[in-house]
């Protein structure tokens, strides 16, 4: 059971709701009880039937359900009895209507720390779930006790069938809370444009004094309805989903000074019986609306937020990749195999792995472990796909062999593609393409394996395959790098020239964009060096930071595609490894970094060992400023922010990203990237993470990485450090604003990279075989998948235009058409022709629609 500190109201039984003030005859209240939990976080084995019970003794007394989908299968074995009466509950009348299932995701994931295909596959996995069980509930109000929401969500849930939406979420405000905007309703816009009727948290909905997990709307107070009312709101309504596990039964009770008369409500039914029928305004909801506050920079949540971003981008090219083999070749297609991949990946996700990730699920594994369980299994599942895809493994590299190479996304790419070459001879080779043509190729170590690396274009959604020759002539001894005389390493490629100096911790004093009109993008007059590790020890009394020691820079890799820089320093006595990469013919410029911690120093703003109090609303895991940042000073004037979000991009109003309070928390969440754009310059920085954690951003400070904290945190846990932190992240300097600059692909290509293996098999005398082609360069294609005879792809618009574009398709079918989430079909479009025939289409910016083929055939 989660830890929580709980009313005393939960304890009391429900008779009457007793006047106990002065208050003449006003109108009407309502509140919204229920429960929220489930087999994995808390769900006793008496918990169905004590709701239908209380159910029975309190007949005004009405439930919202937000129960993990999972807890009815268990259920059902355990108390079979209770099952079947709440089975009957659902559809019988007098109770039916005073059920409301408000949050049917399978896994209660916070849905802003994960991708917008996650998002999607909650949803369809929990919906389809909860059928088994509930056949005949429908599901038309979202709302969560955790404050589950991101700024996409309007056209996701209309999509599934959803008609409302709840912004509030007064009783579980631990892990933050959203913006306080507007009265009874408003209509809560998406980026696409689409906006669904939503009750938001009231302008007059405060926090609640000496609390850091609650606001005034939990209990339907005197003081929250009175201030609701004075703010012109006729129907004021408060809402508590309470933890399944709490045996009080209803949540309001007579110990406390209520607002009379309050009455029980479903969600549904207060937004279509008794709310005003029209939403008083429309709110532009940005994903900095979005208030939330998890331990970030914590090695636990780092390393799960990690191993969550690689299960969702290994399962998701597992999945275009296998269907790619049914239309080619009619490789089997394990809609259940690929479901029990999600399932894992959804329960990996779940809200409770973020915010109490060391509380125990199951024996002696904590949310953390299962986590590590859970992204295994979906690995698993998505490597079984991806190796029978791309052909046996070369296991005698013995010249000449195929390397078939896999490309996710609509569109033809052109990059560094690396395979792994492990076996293969030190000697002279080439790589061929199909017509004979020689590519530019390398070998190298990385990461302490042999790999071989050349730059190919690689066609759309499908295999291109190349060849593996010895060859005749030894190749040039081009190198991109040296040490100067002073020491220094220089590092010079088509987009780059940079200093990298080892006296001052390896840190880049110089970095000059070629492509950039020569742009120093350095700013030399900042207190902070580029590249620099710098935080606050508090064991210590001190800031240490890498530069305080020289560091050791080797070359480790030197050649014509890809030059990688080792950089060995300290901070303090901590042992680190910074390496450094950069490519000839792209503009990225990634980096790794591992740092060997010599036991749990303390790092943050001080330590709350001994006077942890969860009732003090500043706290030091919420202040950035003082943990462990690699910082990035750019010499951009006026820096305006761009971040992403689950099918979204925010322009940040943000000042600053740092707070130190409960009450003024900020969403300085980096999802995947975050840029830095001087617009007057009209040049930018992107940067990446390979995890979900808060990045930093000031007038007086610049853009920075929350690398590491250690410290107590939520519930007084001592986040402490328990073995080396590795971390990847990468910049990308450009011209023009994010979408004009392709930011959004470049990152999908980043975390999806071009897929290769050495093998025997081959695609035959064919280049390349393209399932699908995308006319749009800025739509990236989530998911492909059959589903029977039809082949669904989902796309998102991140950058193109919203007007008419085509989608080429190698194959025959029957008819295109956008289909719902939940499987409706929403519009048919118009085909032509016939190898490939042609898909018109639009979709708005920042749109998603899942584009059915129905019986498709190759």
């Amino acid at each position: 059971m989660k830890p929580r500190i709980i009313h005393s109201a939960v304890i009391s039984v429900f008779t009457v709701l007793i006047v106990t003030t002065n208050v003449t005859k006003a109108q009407d209240a309502y509140f919204v009880d229920g429960y929220h939990g489930g087999v994995y976080g808390h769900y006793p084995r008496w918990q169905t039937q004590f709701m239908v019970d209380q159910l029975s003794q309190h007949p005004n007394w009405k439930i919202n359900l937000e129960i993990e989908p999972e807890t009815w299968d268990s259920v059902k074995v355990y108390d079979p009895k209770a099952y079947k009466a709440f089975q009957n509950a659902m559809v019988k009348p007098g109770f039916a209507e005073r059920i409301d299932i408000v949050n049917p995701s399978y896994g209660q994931a916070y849905l802003f720390n994960i991708s917008g295909e996650s998002i999607i596959r909650q949803f369809d996995l929990g919906i389809r779930h909860m059928r088994k069980h509930f056949p005949e509930m429908s599901y038309t109000t979202y709302s969560s006790e955790e404050p589950c929401f991101t700024s996409a969500l309007p056209q996701i849930l209309k999509s599934f069938g959803f008609k409302y939406a709840v912004l509030k979420n007064p009783n579980t405000c631990w892990g933050g809370y959203t913006r306080a905007h507007g009265g009874e309703l408003v209509n809560w816009q998406g980026p696409d444009g689409s906006f669904i009727k939503t009750v938001p948290r009231y302008e007059s909905e405060a926090l609640e004094p000496n609390s850091t997990w609650q606001t005034r709307a939990w209990g339907n107070g005197e003081s929250y309805i009175q201030a609701a009312l004075e703010q012109g709101i006729p129907h004021p309504v408060g809402m508590c989903l309470q933890d399944a596990a709490w045996k009080g039964g209803p949540w309001l009770g007579a110990d406390k000074p209520l607002y009379q008369p309050s009455h029980y409500v479903t969600w549904t039914n207060y937004f279509e019986n008794i709310a005003i029928s029209e939403a008083e305004d429309v709110w532009d909801f940005s994903q900095e609306d979005v208030l939330v506050s998890l331990v970030w920079g914590s090695q636990v949540m780092q390393q799960l937020a990690q191993n969550v971003r690689v299960a969702e981008n290994n399962i998701t090219l597992a999945e275009k990749m296998a269907a790619y083999a049914k239309a080619y070749s009619g490789g089997t297609w394990s809609a259940e195999k690929f479901d029990e991949g999600w399932r894992n990946l959804a329960l990996a996700q779940h809200h409770d792995c973020w915010i109490v990730p060391y509380n125990r699920v199951e024996g002696n594994k904590t949310w953390a472990d299962k986590v590590v369980d859970w992204t295994g299994i979906a690995n698993e599942i998505s490597a079984e796909a991806i190796d029978g895809i791309l052909g046996g493994k070369a296991t005698e590299i013995e010249a000449p062999l195929s390397i078939n190479v896999f490309n996710g996304q609509g569109t033809a790419r052109e990059e560094l593609i690396k395979v792994d070459a492990e076996g293969l001879k030190q000697g002279n080779w080439k790589v061929m393409d199909i017509k004979g043509q020689q590519i530019p190729s390398q070998l190298a170590y990385i990461d302490g394996r042999q790999q071989l690396l050349f730059r190919a274009k690689a066609g759309p959604l499908g295999l291109s395959s190349f060849r593996l020759e010895q060859a005749n002539v030894p190749k040039g001894n081009e190198t991109r790098a040296l040490k100067m005389p002073d020491g220094k390493v220089q590092v010079d490629t088509d987009y780059y020239e940079v200093i990298i100096n080892p006296a001052k911790g390896g840190v880049i004093e110089s970095l000059k964009a070629k492509k950039l009109r020569g742009k120093e993008l350095v700013d030399k007059g900042d207190d902070r060096a580029f590249n620099e590790l710098r935080g606050y020890f508090y064991d210590l009394g001190k800031f240490l930071s890498s530069t305080e020691s020289p560091a050791k820079v080797e070359i480790v890799v030197n050649g014509p595609l890809m030059t990688a820089v080792s950089v060995k320093g300290h901070i303090g006595k901590h042992p680190f490894e910074q390496l450094i990469s950069f490519y000839q013919g792209e503009r990225k410029i990634d980096f790794e970094v591992t740092i060997d911690w010599q036991g749990s120093p303390g790092i943050g703003e001080y330590s709350q060992m001994e006077n942890y109090k969860a009732v003090d609303p500043k706290k030091a895991f919420y202040n950035d400023a003082y943990k462990l940042l690699v910082h990035f000073p750019l010499a951009l004037d006026q820096q305006k922010v761009f971040k992403n979000a689950p099918f979204d991009v925010t322009r940040s109003e943000l000042e600053s990203t740092f707070f130190t309070r409960w009450d003024s928390i900020k969403n300085n969440i980096i999802l995947n990237w975050v840029d830095v754009m001087d617009e007057t310059e009209n040049l930018g920085v992107a940067l990446f993470s390979d995890h979900t954690t808060s990045y930093a951003h000031g007038k007086d400070h610049p853009l920075a990485l929350n690398i590491q904290y250690s410290g107590r945190a939520l519930w007084g846990m001592n986040y402490k450090i328990e073995g080396p932190t590795h971390v990847k992240y990468a910049l990308v300097p450009h011209r023009e604003k994010w979408d004009e600059a392709g930011i959004w692909m470049e990152n999908a290509r980043w975390d999806e990279p071009l897929k290769a293996q050495l093998t025997t098999t081959s695609t035959g005398d064919v280049a390349h075989q393209s399932l699908l082609e995308l006319e749009e360069e800025g739509w990236q294609i989530t998911t492909a998948h059959f589903a029977g005879k039809d082949l669904l792809v989902r796309l998102f618009n991140a950058e193109g235009t919203a007007g008419q574009s085509t989608v080429l398709v190698d194959g025959s079918f029957k008819r295109a058409e956008f289909v719902t989430l939940n499987g409706e079909n929403a519009e048919v479009l118009e085909v032509s022709g016939k190898s490939p025939r042609k898909i018109r289409l639009s979709i708005p910016r920042f749109g998603v629609r899942t584009l059915k083929i129905k019986d498709y055939h190759h």
